[in-house]
């Protein structure tokens, strides 16, 4: 399996010049942690929800506070076709959770996260647990 289809295709974004205000309404309409930042369809950005919650304690204004503001600046990738440990090694590398998933052209095309790498792992370990009951009939977890 490639990192290409360990997250979702339909990634919800935005660009430099949207205010936090309308970000976070976003975060919470599409119930997502993050919003990548794009310029020409490439990842430019990434704004978190603590981020957001971050920039309470640094502007006065928080809501009409810019994203490019607030946002981490040209953030980690993984490619397409990356294998799903390349996410792993990522966030090792780089302390995220989140990381956008590009084409060979450096465009937008997914994004992976934590949480569906650490399903990915479960839903792997279930197959592998059913060939071992299967195979072993004196088995029992």
């Amino acid at each position: 399996m490639s990192v290409g289809k360990l997250g979702p295709e339909n990634v919800v974004t935005t660009n430099r010049d949207s205010e936090l205000s309308d970000v976070t309404e976003t975060l919470a309409n599409e119930n997502v942690g993050s919003i990548v930042v794009t310029e020409v369809d490439e990842p430019v950005g990434m704004i978190t929800d603590r981020d957001a919650a971050l920039a309470i304690h640094e502007y006065d204004d928080v809501g009409s506070v810019s994203i490019e503001d607030v946002m981490t600046e040209d953030p980690a990738t993984v490619h397409e076709d990356d294998d799903p440990i390349a996410v792993s090694e990522a966030i090792a590398e780089h302390n995220v959770r989140r990381f956008p998933i590009v084409d060979d052209d450096g465009e937008l095309v997914g994004i992976a996260t934590l949480d569906e790498l650490i399903a990915t792992i479960g839903e792997e370990l279930d197959n592998v647990a059913e060939t071992i009951e299967s195979q072993s009939p004196e088995y029992s977890p």
